[in-house]
């Protein structure tokens, strides 16, 4: 990601010098205003004292500037870039191999950061504005962008995209990089193949969605899967029969919402072998466990915890936030519905890691009981990464799925 060499005030000069030239009556092509930028960039004093580099990336930026994303563009090209956070139009943040740091890039002004914003989300007939403020989108390439506008952001717009590897990666991919041990891999393997019911549970940034495309790549490739996203994310591959549902936010008039509640009912009546639910963060969870419950096992869904346990428990004030229950059946439906629960954590050293294997066991004086299977130990620090290893602790107690499946001899015990 070079740097041009020119300001922000230079930038807004050129491309404003370069947009008076512009012949609006006739669409100008890609080419035409390549040549329109370089010949307004290189003359004069300011091109003698630019590198190559430099000018090279200025014309890149005005023409992002006309055509791409602006001041994202170079960032969004940046394939070790796995997070951009802008702050403000003057204030942006990467993460680029773990490490979160400032760069020297920004936007003209707000006005132009949220003409932007406007453009992003209107491609997925989003809306956002002071009424209503914060809006979950996507770009064409599957990252997915959280926005917040005054006044409810205070320092200006806010935007935070979240980036996706262009091919996600597989199991092995996973093992290699020491997020899973290859016994864990193979125990979730069959989990998969033989239809229980797994969540998948982790803190922001620890890797739910990424996990949750490896996991599917076990899904039988006869069956339909049904998969339903605030914003679409998930890149399932070699599943023919797939039908993928995104929430829609309400129109301007207050009208027209459909969440992951209706989704997950609609889903129902669509035939689906398994379902996939990218998150739930509320009263859904309702929903997604009498989806588990009612013959549509080996279907996977996410959510924000500190631990497996904690995952529970959180579960539990979803449904109740949703549901005027008794705290005994939610916990029975739990119980009932949830086979596995996988935690994953993002440790200091900003690697990723399946760090908690658990099996949903039933309940017991009042409350879900877990085994756990699998633990992350960690052993100590090596060269400023955590050395450590996925152990086996205990082994699964309900093997009726793996019987039925013919998978008990690989799971015994």
């Amino acid at each position: 990601m070079a740097d041009s060499g020119l300001t922000i005030e230079e930038l807004v000069e050129l491309r404003n010098a370069v947009r008076a030239r512009m012949t609006w009556d006739d669409s100008i092509t890609d080419d035409d205003l390549r040549k329109l930028i370089e010949d307004e960039l290189f003359r004069g004093e300011r091109a003698r004292r630019m590198t190559a580099g430099e000018r090279k990336a200025a014309v890149m930026r005005l023409y992002h500037s006309f055509r791409g994303l602006d001041a994202l563009q170079p960032l969004l090209e940046d394939q070790e870039i796995t997070e951009i956070m802008i702050n403000s139009h003057r204030e942006i943040f990467i993460e680029k191999r773990g490490d979160l740091r400032a760069v020297d890039l920004g936007f003209e002004s707000n006005e132009r950061l949220e003409d932007l914003i406007q453009s992003i989300v209107g491609r997925v007939n989003r809306i956002v504005n002071e009424a209503s403020p914060i809006v979950d989108a996507r770009l064409p390439d599957g990252s997915r962008v959280h926005v917040v506008l005054p006044p409810i952001a205070l320092k200006g717009p806010t935007v935070t995209i979240r980036r996706f590897p262009h091919q996600p990666l597989g199991i092995e991919d996973l093992i290699a990089k020491d997020a899973i041990s290859k016994e864990a891999a193979d125990f979730l393997r069959d989990m998969v193949t033989a239809k229980y019911n797994l969540f998948v549970s982790g803190g922001t940034g620890s890797g739910k969605t990424t996990f949750l495309n490896a996991l599917s790549q076990w899904i039988p490739s006869h069956e339909r899967v049904i998969t339903i996203e605030d914003a679409a994310e998930l890149q399932l591959r070699g599943i023919a029969n797939l039908v993928s549902l995104e929430t829609r936010n309400a129109n301007s008039e207050g009208k027209g919402q459909l969440g992951i509640r209706e989704l997950i009912r609609a889903s129902l009546r669509m035939r689906p072998n398994r379902i996939i639910v990218g998150e739930v963060r509320g009263g859904e969870a309702l929903d997604m466990l009498q989806a588990m419950n009612t013959g549509h096992e080996g279907s996977l869904s996410t959510g924000h915890a500190n631990g497996a346990k904690d995952m529970i428990s959180r579960l539990e004030t979803m449904v109740l936030s949703g549901a005027d229950l008794p705290v005994p059946v939610v916990r029975q439906q739990m119980a009932s519905a949830l086979d596995i629960v996988v935690h994953l954590s993002r440790f200091r050293d900003s690697s990723r890691r399946v760090a908690e294997i658990c099996e949903v066991t039933g309940i017991e004086q009042g409350e879900v009981r877990l085994n756990t299977l699998f633990r992350f130990e960690e052993e100590g620090e090596r060269d400023g990464r955590i050395v450590g290893s996925l152990r086996r602790v205990a082994h699964l107690r309900d093997t009726g799925k793996l019987r039925h499946a013919g998978l008990l001899k690989e799971e015994g015990g």
